[in-house]
């Protein structure tokens, strides 16, 4: 038997849950409707900041080690120097003199170190090194630990000083001095005694380096924080690392390979320089004729286009003065680089890379910053992509014969292999030439291409690959660069090479 109070409490009970069911689901579709306000608002906060982590700038690539010094990137910087053999041999028409040669014998009438200087700056080159004392122990300026020395000539009756007219002369026109002290001297007794010649050559050393203002280089042979290539005929050989290990080097016999090449895994920053001389030899000779302009230019590409420093001695003859026939040669291989490089066909065309370090609004790592003139800015690829190509696509097809590539060397040197391509007149991507190693700059000539779409593909890095320049150019003055009859007929794509009238290899040169 149920119980009526019973009964109608529970039905009271069932009426109060169902009203309260029914306001609970009211309230529960408010709660809805605020959480999924509150979820859209938190989703609108989390992208907020999402957008605003990712507009904060992507930081540089890490460096790649060894890098340069600051010393080491500014003689970099000077590409080529003026080496300035002068001395007794002179006046004696020898090359190696032997420390015995009578003082009086240096009388040069007319010299003029302001003209040394000239010829040097308008000529493109930005420092001069002076023999101070070559093997012959003869000193070009007073030095109080010798008599064999400028002192004891006639010229300017003894009180004359060719290091110090050359360093004002210098420091007037703004260019950068070095001065080469002999550690062998041929004259000095007490050669050979190690102490005691040691304690005369940092005397003698002490009063270079502190009376003349200041010194940019000494030059050694051999033995610098650069390094000879191994030869002195000026030219490097095709791969060239500024990478090194001084504690392979031994002076007088380093591998003249291993100077050379340099090496992919050296622990020391050690870039490298040519020598070579405009005339046959190092001092001047009347019987001798300096080198022809282009002789200059193949040996420019040999030298800074394989990543080293050109350093061309122009010795002063007997009057103290650089002939007028040396003086000729430096104005027309200047012309010739002037006319070549003056202008990059590159700057015609859209550049585009393969991908871009960062978001693609930054650009501090864009494809745009390779026709910048500096190794301050660079193209950087993405650091999760291997693919590492730089696309250039012309208006209209360009016709050249030379590739420039350059590395911003103070991220360490990088690339270790690349090549470039042109878009041929069936579509097909054909090899114009290939190159290893860039580092600070890398010149590639080659039969003449025409083209309008360029591709420069790096195949191998030791880390992503960094590129600060690149130029297109067209030399018409190296025998590679005179364009040739066509056999072809019209391009396909705008793009063709040059075939000759004459067979030849299929495969690009570069010297």
């Amino acid at each position: 038997m149920i119980n009526k109070n019973t009964a109608t409490d529970h039905q009271q009970t069932r009426m109060l849950s169902k009203k309260d069911f029914n306001l609970s689901e009211s309230s529960l579709l408010k709660y809805i409707l605020i959480i999924l306000i509150i979820a859209i608002h938190s989703l609108e906060s989390q992208a907020s900041v999402s957008n605003l982590l990712s507009s904060h700038p992507k930081p540089p690539p890490i460096p790649i080690l060894p890098i340069p010094t600051s010393q080491q990137l500014s003689w970099q910087f000077t590409e080529m120097a003026i080496f300035l053999h002068f001395g007794t041999n002179t006046f004696t028409d020898s090359e190696w003199g032997t420390g015995h040669v009578d003082p009086s014998v240096f009388n040069p009438t007319a010299l003029n170190a302001t003209q040394w200087v000239s010829v040097a700056k308008e000529t493109g080159f930005s420092r001069v090194i002076l023999t101070a004392k070559h093997h012959d122990g003869f000193c070009l300026w007073q030095s109080d630990y010798t008599d064999y020395s400028v002192k004891s000539s006639p010229w300017k009756n003894g009180t004359g000083d060719v290091v110090k007219e050359l360093a004002e002369a210098a420091r007037i026109a703004g260019l950068q001095l070095g001065l080469y002290l002999s550690p062998w001297d041929r004259h000095e007794p007490c050669y050979g005694k190690t102490l005691e010649y040691n304690e005369y050559y940092l005397g003698q050393m002490s009063e270079l380096l502190t009376r003349y203002g200041e010194i940019r280089e000494v030059w050694l042979d051999a033995a610098k924080d650069t390094r000879w290539i191994g030869n002195e005929g000026g030219v490097a050989g095709t791969t060239c690392w500024s990478l090194f290990n001084r504690s392979n080097a031994e002076f007088g016999d380093t591998d003249h390979q291993y100077s050379g090449e340099g090496d992919p895994l050296g622990h020391d920053w050690v870039p490298a320089e040519c020598d070579v001389s405009i005339r046959p030899g190092w001092f001047w000779h009347a019987s001798e004729v300096p080198k022809s302009a282009m002789t200059l230019l193949d040996l420019y590409y040999e030298s800074v286009g394989r990543n080293c420093l050109l350093l061309l001695n122009v010795p002063p003859n007997s009057s103290g003065l650089i002939s007028q026939e040396d003086i000729q040669v430096l104005q027309e291989f200047s012309e010739i680089r002037g006319s070549i490089f003056s202008h990059n066909l590159a700057e015609g065309a859209s550049i585009s890379a393969s991908s871009t370090r960062g978001s693609p609004s930054d650009s501090r790592y864009g494809s745009h910053n390779l026709l910048e003139d500096s190794i301050y800015s660079y193209w950087a690829p993405d650091e999760t992509l291997s693919d590492w190509i730089l696309y250039l696509d012309f208006r209209e097809v360009v016709t050249f014969n030379v590739l420039l590539v350059q590395e911003p060397i103070q991220m360490g040197q990088r690339i270790i292999k690349f090549h470039l391509d042109f878009l041929n007149e069936n579509g097909e991507w054909e090899l114009v030439t290939t190159g290893s190693t860039v580092g600070y700059k890398r010149l590639l000539k080659f039969h003449s291409v025409k083209a309008s779409h360029l591709r420069l593909v790096v195949e191998k890095s030791r880390a992503d690959p960094l590129i600060s320049y690149l130029g297109i150019y067209m030399d018409l003055f190296s025998i590679f660069g005179h364009i040739s009859k066509l056999t072809s007929g019209s391009s396909v794509n705008g793009s063709e090479p040059l075939r000759q009238t004459t067979q030849r290899n299929s495969n690009s040169y570069y010297i």
